[in-house]
């Protein structure tokens, strides 16, 4: 079947499935780019839904779906926790990762409060002419003429640069981080693994990150012994609310920061090849003035959402949406869907750059918890698209791109594209 007939099929079931029988969570869902008319649905029909996952340590959770509900379950951190996790899947007894964005304050505002300088202003200016030079460097290596996976050779390296940088890691581990970024998000069947049994690749997983956590306790070995420097790994060592983590702790906020700084960023930047290349008038819009990047940039961190959604687990019973959401049920806020809400968004489904009020998304959350690095991750993009208009004026996406199986992570393996030879 061509696209246009795998969406309609895809529509067709959306709409005839018995409601009570959707799981947005489905990785499957996103493999096959099929999610839209569920939530469609679920919007029109059911916007606060109790769903149940055949996964065990999921079960049943509310599914959130529209801008206006999400919104509320945010932005009321003392009603809906983000403890004990952000993700569906409760966390195993035997292997818990404390970190920031799951905790709620009086702790999560220290311990965000700590790393937060790296990503303000000040340093975001003194980062600027280094991400520029590398995303330079990355592009001036891209073949012309032939097929290449952009994920790997642009996306990939550019956010790891930017990551390495940001822990000052080892520069020819780098490639590190975007393999512990993948571990610590796959799940058993995303190829991550050397199986597909889910007790051994949960083994795998934890192999490799404790690998990582040795890796960085070397680090902060020596950064903690040494004069504080402007790093993640030194603020970790030397902050007054962070310097005395346990090994667990410091290993969940190592997960935290590298997912957060690599897999979002990257996916929003093989998003926007791919979003551009399947709206050429917006790409030739794009081309004549330049000036609209930062606006495309915010259109296409909405259209990506390259974070599906978010969890909170209610600490009391609360009313939304004609429901009653009991104290300790699972709450999955579906930026996904409310960033295609046609209620609040004008032409949803649309890729649209020059859109009224493009920021005016929830793909970064919103609340104590919105994300730390969103002024980074448009620089990085803002960056990587200037520096393609100078050298580009064509990028073409030549097969399908591979999309990661995951309802959390929404995001790309692969995207072949090629770079045309100058006529």
């Amino acid at each position: 079947m061509d696209a246009a007939e795998l969406s309609r099929a895809a529509h067709d079931a959306a709409w005839s499935m018995p409601l009570a029988e959707i799981n947005p969570a489905d990785p499957e869902l996103f493999r096959t780019d099929s999610w839209a008319p569920y939530f469609a649905r679920l919007r029109a029909e059911d916007p606060v839904h109790w769903a149940v996952s055949p996964v065990k340590d999921i079960g049943g959770y509310w599914s959130v779906t529209r801008y206006d509900d999400i919104m509320a379950v945010d932005t009321n951190h003392e009603a809906f926790s983000s403890e004990p996790t952000i993700v569906l899947p409760d966390p195993a007894e035997d292997f818990t990762l404390p970190m920031f964005i799951a905790m709620d304050p009086p702790k999560h505002d220290v311990q965000r409060k700590t790393v937060s300088p790296i990503v303000a202003g000040g340093n975001l200016r003194n980062m600027e002419a280094t991400i520029r030079r590398r995303a330079g460097e990355i592009l001036d290596t891209c073949p012309i003429g032939e097929t290449f996976d952009w994920v790997d050779k642009v996306s990939i390296e550019l956010t790891t640069m930017t990551l390495a940088t940001l822990f000052d890691f080892p520069w020819e581990d780098r490639r590190k981080l975007t393999r512990w970024s993948d571990v610590a998000t796959a799940t058993p069947d995303s190829g991550v693994f050397s199986t597909t049994d889910p007790d051994a690749a949960e083994a795998e997983r934890r192999a490799e990150l404790f690998e990582c956590v040795d890796y960085f306790m070397r680090l902060w070995n020596e950064r903690v012994n040494a004069p504080p420097t402007f790093d993640l790994i030194s603020m970790l060592a030397h902050g007054e609310s962070t310097r005395d983590m346990d090994r667990m702790e410091y290993l969940g906020n190592l997960v935290l920061l590298i997912v957060g700084g690599n897999d979002t960023t990257r996916n929003t930047i093989s998003g926007s090849v791919l979003a551009l290349s399947q709206n050429p008038e917006q790409d030739r819009r794009l081309r004549e003035n330049p000036a609209l990047i930062p606006a495309m940039v915010s259109e296409t961190i909405r259209w990506q959402t390259p974070l599906a959604y978010m969890r909170r687990t209610a600490v009391r019973d609360v009313e939304l949406g004609g429901k009653t959401i009991r104290a300790g049920d699972k709450v999955a806020m579906w930026y996904v869907s409310g960033n295609r809400d046609e209620t609040v968004i004008e032409r949803p489904d649309e890729y649209l750059i020059e859109r009224p009020d493009v920021r005016r998304h929830l793909a970064f959350g919103f609340g104590i918890h919105r994300c730390v690095g969103n002024r980074l991750a448009e620089l990085q993009l803002k960056i990587i698209w200037e520096e393609i208009l100078k050298r580009f004026p064509r990028i073409e996406v030549v097969g399908p791109p591979r999309r990661v199986p995951s309802a959390f992570v929404k995001g790309y393996e692969y995207l072949p594209v090629l770079i045309p030879t100058r006529n």
